[in-house]
């Protein structure tokens, strides 16, 4: 354990954990585990392995009694390593002893710890009865995280996101008491936690509604790996004229993905043949290079991305630097012809300074959007697409050149939308960089995490870089 008896706090995270060392690893020592971005270096002064909420009490009452910051950690695939504290000397909750597991057979309601991964999640639905939740296609993300920030997906537009699930959670407070958030108590730290827990608690367990299991779907993939600017720029407007129909059935998701090697259009389709064979997806991009279509009977293979798929192979599944923007889309502000025009001509034009980088557009909307606004955290229920780009090095730091060009992806958008459009960030897609994080993550619900904040966590014991801070008492 290095030189961990020099810490303080040392010997009540040790009581905290029942005096087992295999439930903590100080700085210093090898059990550290590896950052998730290499490119923003944190070094927390301890990690924690509780198996109990009585457990994760105490280790929040030990690090605050001695003036650490606490952040939990649940999959870990925080993009600006958050999850261990987001700047050094945090104490890290790790939740991978939470893995219970039931689900009620009159109500349908599952029961989950908050350290089951999204993979392991899906198949122990499946598994009791065929049921499933919205979430995201990635299956090492933690549900301790993806729950409690939104939680975006395949089936997003017919079910919601993935925070929408969420019917009541246990909750460790920054006092350390452990309470139930519900919709009739603790009211605000339900929604304080529907899409910004890192700022306020530490979640041990969901209870989620779940729906039955799709028993159909159309998995479909049109690829364009030649071609000018405009002609790229010409399938994103075809693209988003189909996705941004506000008819646009529920069933349909998709993503349009666009790389170094072209673009790709993909997604899922939930329904029947017969429905699938009417939405006529071919006749949007009759000239694809090529194109596939999948038939899928089964809900475990349903959940997958090539958008994911990409982004493994570039990482190869291992800690890598990467930077990434996100940026989301309203009725309000669709992309103009004229800036998907100059859009695609920046991305053929600019220098990038790797081959591995990705721009991802995410159709949303439907279900997450009939939400209000102010219903939980999240804030971004107008929106009915999402921009997420990447750069990623696989040698070293994400160079200067690198990180502009996904800057001036944003830049060259935000310059042909109208003056006073408003705009965003995705909480989960971290951005170290970004001025104003708080609002561009939490919009016009921060005043009410602010007033939260101050209530319940008045001494910001839950922080990170970019975490909601307490509101001020002066005017």
């Amino acid at each position: 354990m290095g030189n961990a008896p020099s810490i303080p706090g040392h010997d009540c995270l040790l009581a905290a954990v029942a005096y087992n060392p295999s439930k903590i690893a100080f700085r210093g020592s090898l059990r550290i585990t590896p950052l998730y971005n290499l490119d923003f270096p944190v070094v927390p002064t301890a990690i924690t392995y509780p198996d109990t909420n009585e457990q994760v009490a105490e280790i929040v009452r030990c690090a605050a009694d001695n003036g650490y910051k606490v952040q939990a950690r649940s999959g870990g695939h925080s993009y600006g390593n958050y999850g261990l504290g987001g700047t050094d000397g945090a104490i890290v909750v790790d939740l991978q002893n939470f893995q219970q597991f039931s689900i009620d057979p009159n109500t349908q309601i599952a029961t989950i710890g908050a350290g089951t991964l999204l993979r392991d999640l899906t198949t122990r639905l499946n598994d009791a009865g065929g049921r499933a939740v919205a979430h995201g296609t990635c299956g090492q993300v933690g549900t301790g995280g993806h729950f409690t920030i939104g939680g975006l997906g395949p089936k997003s537009r017919e079910w919601g996101m993935a925070l929408d699930h969420v019917e009541e959670a246990t909750v460790v407070l920054a006092n350390s008491t452990i309470v139930q958030a519900t919709k009739d108590q603790h009211q605000d730290v339900l929604f304080a936690i529907k899409g910004a827990a890192a700022s306020f608690g530490i979640v041990t367990e969901f209870k989620l509604h779940t729906h039955p299991a799709p028993t159909q779907a159309y998995q479909y993939s049109f690829t364009w790996t030649m071609g000018s600017s405009r002609d790229k720029a010409n399938v994103f407007k075809d693209w988003q004229r189909l996705v941004s129909n506000e008819t646009l059935t529920r069933k349909f998701a998709s993503e349009l993905v666009v790389t170094e090697a072209g673009v790709i259009v993909s997604g899922t389709y939930f329904g029947t043949r017969e429905e699938f064979d009417a939405f006529e997806l071919e006749n949007h991009f009759p000239m694809a290079s090529s194109s596939t279509v999948l038939t899928l009977s089964n809900w475990l293979g349903m959940i997958g991305s090539r958008a994911e798929d990409l982004i493994e192979q570039a990482a190869g599944g291992i800690p890598v630097s990467f930077y990434s923007k996100s940026l989301p889309f309203t009725n309000a502000t669709i992309i103009p012809d004229e800036g998907v025009d100059a859009l695609f001509e920046y991305i053929d034009k600019t220098p990038k300074d790797t081959l591995a980088w990705f721009i991802i557009f995410d159709l949303e909307a439907g279900a997450t959007n009939d939400v209000p606004m102010d219903a939980t955290a999240y804030a971004h229920r107008d929106a009915f697409m999402w921009m997420q780009s990447y750069a990623i090095n696989l040698l070293g730091p994400v160079s200067r050149q690198s990180k502009n060009f996904l800057q001036g992806l944003n830049d060259v958008i935000l310059r042909s939308e109208k003056p006073g459009a408003r705009f965003g960030a995705y909480p989960g897609y971290v951005d170290p960089y970004m001025e104003n994080a708080q609002y561009a993550y939490w919009g016009s619900n921060l005043p009410r995490l602010e007033t939260i904040k101050r209530d319940i966590d008045p001494n910001d014991v839950f922080h990170n870089p970019q975490s909601v801070r307490v509101k001020s008492n002066n005017p």
